[in-house]
């Protein structure tokens, strides 16, 4: 079997934390990207659940790419939102971004391990490349 992880260096969460784990594994064919959260530069994202949704969603797309993924290759994701009457405001996100290829998914109430709305994690699946 062949695996490749992507940003395996340990990326910085927040307040520059060295984060123990990759953001994402391929392992023939199929790309496990790690819970992505409204973050830039460390730092969460100020606003609502749509922005946060936003982008905790172009953070995994962002996953997905530097890995040769697309939205279209995801099969399921996995979502906590840590409040449930945000539901509905991130479905239309989820919509906007996934819409034209809807994965299967799972959403969830949770408390979070740093102040955010949202998390988002993911698994894709290609064929895999020759080498």
């Amino acid at each position: 079997m062949n695996i490749r992880r992507y940003g395996a260096e340990g990326g910085r969460g927040a307040g520059g934390q060295s984060l123990p784990f990759a953001r994402a594994v391929e392992a023939d064919g199929w790309l496990y990207v790690s819970g992505q959260v409204p973050m830039v530069n460390g730092e969460v994202v100020a606003g609502n659940i749509t922005a946060q949704a936003e982008q905790a969603i172009r953070n995994l797309l962002s996953v997905l790419g530097e890995a040769g993924y697309g939205p279209e290759h995801v099969v399921r994701c996995g979502v906590w939102l840590a409040d449930p009457r945000d539901f509905a405001a991130f479905n239309a996100v989820f919509r906007r971004f996934f819409g034209e290829h809807p994965p299967a998914r799972s959403c969830v109430v949770s408390s979070m391990v740093i102040d955010c709305k949202i998390e988002i994690d993911c698994v894709a699946c290609r064929r895999p490349q020759p080498d």
